[in-house]
């Protein structure tokens, strides 16, 4: 076979390889996972994430404040909805730390690459695209080890954030209570201690023995970044200082509470699945409501009132998201820890979201990780007077015991009002008495503690029937119906 001959031969073989419409028997001669050519060729553009303005002015304006970012996905397992999903979540959170959102690309693989997440050959078409965008930022879909972050800045020259630096950011941004900036302060420490990383002077060493330098005057001292990463250390222990001293304070409100018999709600779900508002529609709380992720981070306690009468509070909490990062469930156990305390959870759900039922699952994930998964969960479809019908019909069907409500149009508000009352644990002692006028006190421990039965004022005082504990249906003996 002459050269030409051989080189034709070879180019023919190259080209069998590259051929998306192998048989397959062809594609076994190929190891590992297969993906399609163009999946495994290029990077997928993923349409309808820019949130660049057309208005001129205010794009100049805006280039004032906002980071310019491009997305960048791994898809390795699932539908390329699914995936595209995951990433238009990341634009979401990428508009609310601020950014703007030039472009999104995914990357087909069977697990992100060790060096660069996404390849050394795609990482410099990544690099075309930042060019081409004016981006300062790339945001990737993952959390990024800290060489990966080190390596594919260095190939795409501008600053790399994961998914979890930019939850943490989100959460610096809304966090309003001590507490609350504790918790975040914490969790980002956490994050930044492996990635800690120094340059030139900063990794020297520091002078260990006396005087003013010179040959056999250096100890071995300690590296910059060794300093960095033992003043991180304090700070983070005397964070958790602060925390355990601000929990316990809760805690002492909580047995307060548990004390004197009050009922307890939690409203947990994803992030911006409409907790506040709901929160809002039962209470008239006045809650700040935002179209934002993670608008929420403090916990909101309110007071509320069943149909039949009975008090009882409802606590507002964090969103939860795909992914959370490990830190922030830590952070924010104490915070969580209201959900498992309640006596019913309604699992907030966005009805309008385009996968509910992934949402769902993200949110008992985190709730398990706390120990929160065994209190009584009842669904609750928010959103469904925007929700397509047949996925609200699917959620309602999927999930025993749930209600569609809007906490926006009021839809169904009061049927969730009777359920709750339903779900809510019922004082199992039934007593009658007549309360004389001057036992306000008690009259009102029965109203707040119990469940009034009828209550009828005659000249005597109040004839009472009521369900109470047993606790209180002993103070309640000392008047008897005449």
């Amino acid at each position: 076979m002459t050269h030409s001959e051989g080189s034709t031969a070879q180019q023919q073989r190259a080209h069998a390889l590259m051929d998306e419409r192998l048989t397959p028997a062809d594609s076994e001669v190929l190891d590992g996972e297969q993906y399609d050519r163009d999946d495994r060729a290029a990077l997928r553009r993923v349409a309808g994430l820019s949130t660049e303005l057309s208005d001129v002015t205010e794009v100049e304006y805006r280039k004032l404040r906002l980071e310019r970012v491009v997305l960048v996905g791994v898809w390795t397992s699932g539908t390329a909805d699914e995936a595209e999903s995951s990433l238009a979540e990341l634009a979401a959170l990428a508009e609310t730390a601020g950014a703007m959102v030039c472009d999104g690309v995914i990357q087909r693989r069977q697990k992100p690459d060790p060096a660069t997440y996404i390849g050394s050959g795609k990482a410099a078409e990544l690099r075309e695209i930042v060019a081409e965008t004016g981006a300062d930022t790339v945001v990737c879909d993952g959390e990024l080890s800290p060489s990966q972050l080190v390596h594919l800045e260095d190939v795409v020259g501008v600053k790399v954030v994961d998914r979890t630096a930019l939850i943490l950011d989100i959460f610096a941004q809304h966090a309003k209570s001590r507490e609350g900036k504790a918790q975040v302060a914490l969790a980002q420490m956490q994050y930044m201690l492996p990635r800690l990383r120094g340059w030139g002077q900063s990794l020297s060493r520091q002078m260990g023995g006396g005087g003013g330098g010179g040959m056999a005057t250096r100890g071995p001292g300690e590296t910059k970044i060794e300093t960095d990463r033992r003043q991180i250390h304090e700070r983070m222990a005397k964070l958790r200082r602060e925390i355990d001293q601000l929990k316990t304070g809760r805690e002492v409100k909580r047995e307060e509470r548990r004390r004197n018999r009050v009922l307890s709600v939690a409203l947990a779900g994803y992030t911006n699945a409409g907790k506040s508002s709901l929160l809002n529609r039962l209470t008239g709380a006045g809650v700040l409501v935002e179209n934002a992720l993670f608008a929420t981070l403090d916990t909101t306690v309110r007071r509320a009132e069943t149909p039949t009468g009975r008090t009882y509070t409802i606590t507002d909490t964090v969103g939860f998201v795909r992914h959370l990062p490990h830190h922030l469930v830590e952070a924010f156990r104490s915070t969580i820890d209201e959900v498992a305390d309640a006596n019913v959870v309604l699992h907030v759900v966005d009805g309008s979201h385009p996968e509910p039922e992934a949402q769902l699952a993200s949110v008992r994930e985190t709730l398990r990780a706390v120990g929160a998964d065994d209190v009584k969960e009842v669904v609750v479809v928010n959103k469904s007077d925007a929700a397509d019908p047949d996925v609200v019909a699917r959620l309602l069907a999927a999930e025993p015991g749930s209600i569609a409500v809007s906490a926006r149009s009021g839809q169904g508000i009061e049927e969730l009002r009777d359920l709750i009352d339903s779900l809510l644990p019922r004082p199992d002692v039934e007593v009658a008495a007549l309360l004389p006028y001057t036992s306000g006190d008690l009259l009102s421990r029965v109203h707040r503690e119990g469940e009034v039965l009828s209550a009828e004022h005659t000249e005597q005082g109040t004839r009472l029937k009521a369900r109470v504990t047993p606790e209180l249906a002993s103070a309640l003996r000392a008047y008897p119906q005449p």
